[in-house]
């Protein structure tokens, strides 16, 4: 069974209406990227980050999978699929992807901000119960924060998702302009010869000396051509 490894970032989760990352203007969801997913936005106002975090993930349950979700996840049948994604929503696991790999931490999760990746202070927050009071503390006595990754921390499962990515007898990369490291570093992981393709709208410049095909389309759409095109000729 050959192995085909994803790579997502925004343009993934944008057909769902959920903005994962922050936008050219440096603002997510209308908030300076710096004052809600940075070290020192969160010790200068942990409430606030709290709350935005708390807006997130209302709108993520309230957001579905799109398409392109659904296509991944059903690729399962067919081969041997990882999905490596930048993306701190839960849209492909809700479609039904079952190994995933989240660079950037998880939306719906928080943990000890003492200890981060602990995971005995790790907790799941499901639909009915998704807000944190500002103020609430991790088991350790620490305040509970978003179990997310934010700038200038070190992105622990870069290490997992490169030998993920040795191993692939193909890499797509969805909707991610590779500019945001360590991610975009993960293509370099390739062994030669592995076929690479990248579905995006917008014009992506990659240096690379090895060929890549580019689909210039949407998440989904570019899911159909890869798999009417490209994935079915390999059955």
């Amino acid at each position: 069974m050959k192995k085909i490894v994803f790579l997502t970032g925004a343009g993934m989760s944008v057909e769902s209406g959920f903005k994962t990352f922050r936008g050219t203007d440096g603002l997510w969801e209308n908030y300076p990227v710096q004052q809600v997913a940075s070290h020192e936005g969160w010790e200068e106002d942990p409430t606030l980050v709290t709350n935005f975090y708390n807006m997130l993930r209302r709108k993520l349950y309230d957001a579905s999978p799109n398409e392109g979700h659904r296509l991944v996840a059903g690729l399962q049948d067919r081969f041997d699929v990882t999905v490596i994604t930048q993306n701190v929503d839960n849209l492909h696991e809700r479609a039904g992807a079952q190994n995933v790999i989240h660079l950037h931490g998880e939306l719906t999760k928080v943990c000890s901000s003492q200890d981060p990746y602990n995971s005995q202070y790790i907790i799941d927050l499901p639909k009915e119960r998704c807000e944190v009071a500002p103020g609430t503390l991790s088991g350790d006595g620490s305040l509970l924060r978003p179990f997310i990754v934010f700038f200038g921390e070190s992105v622990p499962m870069i290490d997992p998702a490169a030998l993920e990515v040795q191993q692939a007898d193909l890499f797509v990369i969805i909707g991610t302009s590779l500019n945001v490291y360590p991610a975009a570093g993960l293509l370099r992981f390739t062994r030669p010869g592995t076929p690479v393709f990248l579905i995006d709208p917008e014009p992506v410049t990659i240096d690379r000396r090895q060929p890549i095909t580019f689909i210039q389309k949407g998440a989904s759409e570019g899911m159909r051509i890869l798999i009417d095109q490209y994935l079915n000729a390999l059955d």
